[in-house]
């Protein structure tokens, strides 16, 4: 057996993640996205694979460069799934048993997500569509197109318009005018009809079990009204599958993220915020009849956020299970954010229980229920990005889980992998905070090895059980990893996660330091005056905070980060709303207090080695941010360095070109083993 070696920048290039397992209505077996780095290291590239539930045979099934999105047909005859072809996505089906692949969409932005009708004669589909401000809010066609006409393209350059606040996402770039909305589609004529129509976005949506309505999630402007920029909050509706019989559901004030259809249609499971802590408001689950009213809370009595919520470098934009019905309608699974963990929940309808059905220190972040109420999850650990394991009788904790699949088996043969170990310990102020601690290989008693703390974002997010290619490469390099959970984040209850607002830099900081002297208390082999700091978004604000108050860290890297609050109002994809919200005022009238708590107000006091690095194309916290700590740097000619990502957005660590994923990485060991 060959010595298992330590993890390396590159070994991205050769992991394998798996996620959407879908069972067939026919039973025996299911098919699941496997997705790697391609070839050229410039991008992606994922097919689906089936995998039988005895004998444990698991083969390819399609061959297309990005297959994702799978869905069985009601009867499992067929196979319904997304293909991109020279950058766009479009609806393809085969049957059951193999084959060639037909094309059944043809809509000119592409699909992003689709959902068998109940019946299985026709399609659900979300597209976006180009808006024309010139006639009454309706797409320019209703044809199966949806999309604007054609116009020839001028030779000359052509200014940009922008009329709304919200003008810029960092997932999508400029706005490019247009809005998602619903089609049907008929498989046989792949006629694309319009359900949905008007000046807003589609977010969740789902068919009634019985196919006589469609219900989704949106905010819906008056009539006459402006944009709905500045609405935070959203509704439930339904009509008819023509787009008829229009009806609103939901009260003021609720902001809703998924939705599913009981088994006998006459109500909604619903995760959803009240907004009674703003942005860092636990989501919930409630349900909904099909009447409309106000919604009934199920987890009123827990304490939790029913999301997944849990920082991790191996997935982004993945779409997590969202709420759904037990096969016998009795309850309602969804999954659950807390002490480091997702879980799954279990709520019972007639409130007489609820309970975890999995077991914690692992990150769930899909799952399936099959007939005979066996669950096959999508789950990472620590020491696996993810694989797919069946639960034969959830809730049984006696009973071990049957792995379906090795993703990764290079991991466990070639590779060593440091398990991290927990700790809790109480803050000054009495709060209980949990952290881990990662070891180098080969620590000898009474030596100490240089530390790094790692600080998440969000800061509404969460560290915990998950595999983390960052952490295990530092590892590798001969550094201690530690990394803790502050107050803000999710995991811990409402009102710790509410604790950080307007408040950034003050309890938040202190917890960050007293871990790190409670750590150096506990572990011997953490060397105190070899310490090092990083983390991204927030985790850069703070890295950037930290910096700026104390010299016990010898070296710093600061990724994507937030110095100066009184320019992210205007030039960050969510400034006006999240500043407004997370620090308590805008650019104008709150000049002073922004200002207090903006990392490059105390840019004097740095002398921490600090390298920053920032997507070129981030417009979550944009380059500009960047920019301005470094020319305050060098003007006082500190030691720093500025490293720009050419075409990356803030989604860079997770999902961005895996090229520079791995050329990140490299400047992040490269700084800390210079100056650490």
């Amino acid at each position: 057996m060959n010595e298992q070696r330590g993890m390396t920048s590159e070994d991205l290039y050769q992991l394998t993640w798996v996620n959407d397992p879908v069972p067939s209505p026919q039973g025996g077996y299911l098919v699941y996205v496997s997705r790697q780095v391609n070839e050229k290291h410039d991008g992606y590239r994922s097919h689906l694979r089936l995998l039988h539930l005895d004998s444990r045979k698991d083969r390819p099934f399609t061959s297309g460069e990005n297959d994702h999105s799978p869905a069985w047909s009601p009867d499992g005859a067929q196979l319904a799934f997304i293909r991109e072809v020279q950058g766009k996505s479009q609806i393809w089906l085969m049957a059951s048993d193999g084959g060639e692949a037909q094309q059944i969409s043809h809509l000119q932005h592409g699909v992003s997500s689709f959902l068998w009708a109940p019946d299985g004669g026709t399609l659900l589909v979300k597209s976006s569509v180009e808006m024309n401000e010139n006639i009454d809010g309706q797409p320019d066609s209703a044809s199966a197109e949806g999309c604007s006409k054609d116009h020839k393209e001028s030779p000359l350059p052509q200014e940009i318009v922008v009329d709304r606040i919200r003008m810029k996402s960092d997932s999508g770039g400029l706005w490019n005018g247009r809005r998602s909305h619903l089609f049907v589609i008929a498989p046989i004529s792949a006629e694309a009809i319009p359900v949905t129509t008007g000046h807003y976005d589609i977010g969740d949506y789902a068919w009634s079990p019985d196919g006589k309505r469609i219900a989704w999630i949106t905010e819906m402007p008056e009539e006459g009204a402006d944009h709905s920029d500045f609405t935070l909050t959203n509704h439930v509706y339904t009509s008819r599958p023509d787009g008829s019989d229009l009806q609103q559901l939901t009260p003021e004030g609720y902001t809703f993220y998924r939705l599913s259809y009981a088994p006998d249609a006459q109500s909604l499971a619903l995760l959803a915020s009240d907004r009674s802590y703003g942005n860092a408001t636990l989501a919930k689950l409630y349900t909904l009849p099909i009447s409309g009213g106000t919604p009934e809370c199920l987890s009123a009595d827990w304490d939790v956020q029913l999301n997944h919520s849990l920082v991790g470098d191996m997935r982004s934009h993945l779409v997590t299970t969202g709420p759904v019905y037990s096969q016998d309608g009795s309850s309602i699974l969804c999954l659950a954010t807390v002490h480091g963990s997702v879980r799954i929940a279990r709520f019972a309808l007639d409130g007489s229980r609820a309970d975890y059905i999995l077991p914690d220190e692992c990150e769930i972040y899909q799952f399936a229920e099959l007939a005979q109420g066996q669950i096959v999850a999508a789950v990472a650990n620590t020491q696996h990005p993810g694989d797919l394991y069946l639960y034969e009788q959830p809730g049984d904790p006696g009973i071990e889980p049957i792995r379906l699949t090795n993703s990764n088996p290079q991991l466990e043969q070639d590779i060593w992998l440091s398990t991290p170990e927990t700790f809790w310990f109480d803050s000054s102020d009495g709060l209980q905070l949990q952290g881990w601690i990662m070891k180098p290989h080969g620590v000898v008693e009474g030596v100490k090895v240089p530390t790094i703390l790692e600080i998440h974002g969000g800061p509404h997010m969460m560290y915990g059980y998950t595999f983390m290619h960052e952490f295990q490469l530092l590892v590798a390099q001969g550094y201690a990893v530690m990394y803790i959970n502050p107050r803000g984040g999710l995991g811990y209850g409402q009102q710790f996660v509410n604790a950080c607002r307007e408040d950034y830099g003050g309890g938040d900081y202190r917890d960050l330091m007293e871990s790190v002297d409670y750590a150096l208390s506990q572990y011997t082999f953490i060397d105190p005056s070899r310490l090092g700091v990083t983390g991204g978004s927030y985790g850069g604000f703070m890295t950037n905070w930290i910096v700026g108050h104390t010299n016990r860290f010898k070296a710093a890297v600061t990724q994507r980060s937030i110095c100066n609050w009184l320019s992210f109002y205007g030039v960050s994809d969510i400034g006006y709303f999240f500043t407004e919200d997370q620090i308590g005022g805008n650019a104008w009238e709150d000049t002073e207090k922004l200002w207090k708590h903006s990392p490059l107000a105390y840019v004097g006091n740095v002398q921490t080695p600090l390298l920053i690095l920032h997507g070129e194309q981030d417009l979550r916290c944009p380059i500009e941010q960047a920019e301005q700590l470094y020319v305050a740097l060098k003007r006082r000619k500190q030691t720093t360095r500025l490293v720009r990502f050419p075409g990356a957005n803030h989604e860079l660590s997770r999902s961005g070109n895996p090229h520079l994923r791995v050329r990140r990485l490299e400047h992040i060991v490269g700084w800390f083993n210079e100056y650490l």
